[in-house]
């Protein structure tokens, strides 16, 4: 039978920033499939554990306990069982693991197993994932997202010296390939710009595909991306948005720029004069991680900005439910590792969609090739994605599904 799970097998597999990480391959009577989790590095606090073996090899990173818990613990109790019950295995999982941040399994483990049954339970019904993805969350109106690009990459994502981590632009076409080819030519025109300005050496790739230029000034990036969009004429089509990852320069109770101390009510004007300069519109993770109350300040001044919770909400319904009572934000960025299960990320989407917010599908820093996002977002009906810049595979390989998803949908 097509929908029983013959076999599961775990394998330790390097992301993208040479370390190691879980894919998981699956076997039913249709064939096998493969799926495989990514991996931060600007971690927020409240996110489900990530396992690593913590030893020499790999300088700590390895995931053979990871992998020997899928091999030895999670697919013996799963073979037989029908691949298109997603929730009824998601729940299996939690209650073996037992915790509150399945420390005991690893969220990477049990996100492997969890993606690997929703790509099989596609495949036993002859389905496209995203088209299964949105049955299983009872979503009849299927939109491709507008892709926000991470062109200028700081923070823990670059060797500069810049303080703001990502710097996007939200490229708008009549299509989704129309709006990756602006984004895709304003990349091009800005490593051109930023040759002509500092020297071919300083053409480097970020963790997420965009341009590093020795940078050390919050307004630099924002220049040079917008010389680039000018001198393409895409005034008109290229919006700018934010990641602050303000975590990270938060200190005992103050927040650090460019050497500079700033309270919340110094740094709310200092974003706001950001926001006005450049027409930003959308900003995420402007404060610490905790600080509710600062997102809760900022929500009441610029309330028709798209607020984005990242390390606020690490996409944990009691974490969402909380920030909608006090209206902290509007936005939530699902990154499906940051909860550990295919089924709770659709929690935390429906729980969003029904306050009314908007949902962005998100990769992290260290992907792989896996695509697995690009349908979700389709299926979840998220309207927008980040999966970085228009650079190095395993970013365009959730670009590249999208086009082809774009494709099947226009044929139907």
């Amino acid at each position: 039978m097509s929908h029983v799970i013959r076999k599961i097998i775990a394998r330790e597999i390097l992301d993208s920033r040479g370390n190691p990480t879980v894919e998981c391959q699956l076997w039913t009577d249709k064939g096998s499939i493969i799926a495989s989790v990514p991996s931060g590095k600007s971690i927020g606090r409240y996110e489900a554990l990530e396992l690593r073996d913590g030893k020499k090899r790999f300088h700590g990173m390895g995931v053979m306990k990871a992998v020997d818990n899928v091999n030895k613990i999670i697919a013996p109790k799963l073979i037989g069982k029908d691949c298109r019950k997603q929730a009824t295995i998601d729940q299996m999982m939690i209650e073996m693991d037992g915790t509150e941040n399945k420390s005991k399994l690893g969220a990477n483990a049990i996100l492997a197993v969890s993606m690997a049954i929703c790509r099989s339970g596609a495949l036993a019904q002859d389905k496209p994932l995203y088209l299964h993805i949105a049955e299983l969350f009872e979503n009849k109106h299927l939109v491709l997202p507008t892709p926000f690009m991470n062109i200028i990459n700081g923070g823990l994502h670059a060797g500069n010296k810049l303080d703001i981590q990502e710097y996007m632009i939200v490229p708008y076409g009549n299509s989704f390939k129309e709006s990756l080819q602006i984004g895709a030519e304003v990349y091009h025109e800005l490593g051109k710009i930023i040759e002509r300005k500092y020297g071919r050496a300083a053409v480097n790739v970020g963790d997420e595909g965009g341009d590093a230029p020795p940078l050390s000034k919050v307004e630099q990036p924002f220049e040079l991306i917008d010389k680039a969009v000018k001198e393409l004429g895409y005034s008109k089509k290229v919006k700018f948005a934010i990641d602050c990852a303000a975590s990270t320069y938060f200190r005992k109770g103050k927040y650090y720029i460019e050497g500079k101390v700033y309270n919340t009510a110094k740094l709310i004007e200092f974003y706001k004069k950001l926001i006005k300069k450049y027409g930003i519109i959308s900003i995420e993770d402007p404060f610490a991680e905790d600080d509710f109350e600062s997102f809760t300040y900022f929500y009441r001044k610029h309330h028709r900005l798209q607020i984005v919770g990242d390390d606020l909400l690490a996409t944990n319904p009691d974490r969402i439910i909380k920030a909608i009572k006090k209206r902290s934000c509007n936005t939530l960025l699902l990154k499906m590792n940051q909860i550990g299960t295919v089924m709770e990320s659709f929690d935390a989407a429906r729980i969003a969609q029904k306050a009314r917010w908007n949902v962005i599908a998100s990769h992290r820093s260290g992907e792989t090739e896996d695509s697995f996002i690009a349908d979700l977002a389709v299926g979840l009906s998220c309207e927008q994605i980040k999966a970085g810049a228009p650079c190095r595979g395993e970013r365009l390989a959730k670009y590249n599904r999208l086009l082809r998803i774009e494709e099947e949908l226009s044929d139907r």
